[in-house]
């Protein structure tokens, strides 16, 4: 551990308020060091976080948080605030069961004014927070969001720049556009560090608005001082003029690393009196050459040894992330109407290898999930096959143009949900467990759970030669290490699969709940369903079980409320069937980080836990 005698006199940001500005720059130091020995040890989202270490620091030293708000969208930046706002000694829980979160949360310190996980959030909650204070009379309360230059690809990003720039004298709104990729703009040097300070200087901001108070009463004028104004601006920092054509004060790009400079800079703006931008340029990994190096294997880690860096991969059998990949570019090579389409999760959705063999037929279109969805609908329209890789959480993002811009229209868009079920240590915002209940609900939809990762393969060919929409969902990891033996072949539609023969209990599994209860059913001499289909359900085989058993136990990796299990007890109303049912699935609360096994324990979703109920409903039939 290395040693932090500056952090360690750091309890709270009025700690960090009373040090003097020389050890800051050591500080940022002590905070690196103690992060990456931290994250070694728990594993979470490490290069983005280092790069904001300054960040952090400046925000906490210049503003009076928490009573001024701060938001982190996403949330992968934020483990320096974590550690500068009294959570340095439960870092090492941090992702673990009952530890700290990895994203910032409203319940774990008055510091995290917002919950965030989801991108592109920040600038929203932050003018909403920023209008309430003007209305509750809080003059002299600011509002900082910070937002990675990635997630000013979301459109809700956009919308929110586009509000607050009608707001002008008392809106308190900092938006500091942490530019961590050179995306926008590099730095222009000491001259834009300079030219920074100077426009964020009180004195050239009330000249400012005097001479917008005098030219005023001239609309004609003040338009055409407005557009002189835009004009010089972008002459000397051409990345504002995004922000200055939503009339926002813009200052930057400035270095994010120069700790003294960023708190003069926040220190002039913290003067102004309406929403600005400020332009800070990062680099992801800062301080650990093998995150710099390579921050993309350093953006979400496991554990590690922090002088080694990343442990090398071993071989091991493929996730079903790598299933799908390898399906797409196999499909890909056959059928040139095949075109992949992800929300900026090129690496996490398995696309890496099929944008490298087929890039004229693959678009990522950033941390766009609606555009995704009706981009995908458009290309449908013209005889291409789109295939929309996402993440299950990210997928509800885009619910409405699912259901008005692909399924209203009956058009053959195919949607690859990974992570499906609970993911583990992201947590809540992350758990794929609302999919199926929302999926099953929209008319012209077609869900498929597979069981193994040849089910997997099965049902993507299956998913794919449909004329219609169709999603098949999967989970996070590996299933039951199955051999893949599919090539082209596809199942029957809306056909489940009888996998073992009993008596009494008829045991329906959805997805990965079917090696759960497979050695429940053997336990208890059960008959065991692949039910494979979650829409269209499998109606008769459900209604043959209902007449030929005792008890009915169906599981799923989903919420209960609307699922699949639900599903099952709509056909058994439909048909008139009176049959004790067992249910298991996600219960009715949002499920905290952990790791998957500690979560699927802690909502019965074992095969020990279902067993014990099985065995106790029985005694009383």
């Amino acid at each position: 551990m290395t040693d932090t005698p500056i952090l360690d006199t750091v309890e709270t940001p009025a700690d960090l308020r009373k040090l003097d500005a020389a050890s800051l720059p050591k500080l940022a130091h002590e905070l690196r060091m103690f992060m990456i020995d931290s994250v070694s040890k728990t594993g979470g989202h490490l290069s983005s976080s280092l790069g904001a270490v300054e960040l952090a620091i400046a925000i906490h030293r210049v503003f009076n948080t928490p009573d001024d708000r701060l938001i982190w969208d996403v949330g992968h930046q934020a483990y320096a605030h974590k550690i500068l706002t009294g959570r340095k000694h439960e870092m090492h829980t941090l992702r673990q069961l009952n530890g700290l979160s990895g994203f910032p949360k409203r319940y774990e310190s008055e510091y995290d004014s917002f919950g965030t996980a989801h991108s592109s959030t920040s600038i929203s909650a932050a003018l909403g927070m920023a209008i309430a204070a003007q209305l509750e009379g809080k003059k002299d309360r600011w509002h900082i969001a910070v937002i990675g230059d990635g997630a000013l690809t979301g459109g809700m990003a956009i919308e929110a720049l586009n509000d607050a720039g009608v707001y002008e004298k008392g809106c308190k709104l900092l938006i500091i556009v942490n530019d961590n990729d050179c995306s926008i703009s590099p730095p222009a040097g000491a001259l834009s560090n300079h030219l920074a300070r100077i426009v964020s200087s009180r004195g050239y901001n009330h000249a400012r608005q005097v001479s917008k108070r005098v030219i005023g009463t001239l609309p004609v004028l003040l338009d055409i001082a407005k557009r002189v104004e835009r004009q010089a601006i972008n002459f000397v920092s051409p990345p504002s003029a995004i922000f200055a054509n939503f009339d926002l004060n813009y200052y930057g790009p400035v270095d994010g690393h120069d700790i003294n400079g960023l708190i003069d800079l926040m220190t002039n703006l913290k003067n102004l009196d309406r929403p600005c931008v400020l332009h800070v340029v990062t680099t992801k990994g800062h301080g650990y050459e093998p995150a710099e190096m390579d921050p993309t294997a350093y953006h979400g880690v496991g554990t590690f040894d922090p002088l080694l860096g990343l442990p090398v991969k071993k071989p091991a059998p493929p996730t079903y992330t790598e299933i799908f990949g390898k399906w797409l570019c196999d499909t890909a090579a056959r059928d040139e109407h095949l075109y992949a389409i992800t929300p900026a999760m090129r690496e996490g959705s398995g696309l890496v290898e099929f944008a490298r063999r087929f890039p004229e037929r693959y678009r990522d279109v950033a941390i766009a999930e609606q555009h995704a969805v009706t981009y995908a609908a458009g290309l449908a329209c013209e005889n291409v096959k789109p295939v929309v890789a996402i993440y299950s959480t990210f997928l509800q993002r885009a619910l409405d143009q699912v259901i008005h811009d692909v399924a209203l229209q009956n058009l053959p868009v195919m949607f690859a949900v990974d992570r499906g079920g609970l993911v583990g240590a992201d947590g809540a915002t992350h758990h794929g467990v609302f999919d199926i209940a929302e999926l099953r609900s929209i008319p012209n939809m077609c869900v498929m759970t597979p069981s193994n990762e040849n089910e997997c393969r099965l049902m993507l060919n299956t998913a794919y030669e449909m004329n219609s929409p169709a999603a098949v969902r999967y989970p996070r990891g590996r299933g039951s290490l199955v051999e893949v033996t599919a090539d082209t072949e596809t199942i029957p539609v809306g056909v489940a699969k009888v996998l073992r023969e009993g008596k009494r209990i008829a045991y329906l599994g959805f997805g990965s709940m079917v090696e759960v209860l497979r050695k429940v059913a053997e336990n208890t001499n059960g008959t065991l369903v692949d039910m494979r289909f979650v829409k269209p359900i499998d109606r008769d085989m459900i209604k043959t079980m209902a007449e030929t058993h005792d008890l009915i136990v169906c599981a799923e990796e989903g919420c209960l409320q609307g699922g699949a299990c639900s599903a099952v007890l709509e056909v058994l109303a439909d048909e008139g069937l009176a049959k004790p049912v067992m249910r298991f699935g996600i219960p009715d609360r949002f499920i905290d980080q952990g790791t998957q096994s500690e979560l699927l324990e802690s909502v019965g979703l074992t095969a020990e836990a279902i067993e014990k109920a099985v065995r106790a409903r029985l005694v009383a039939l």
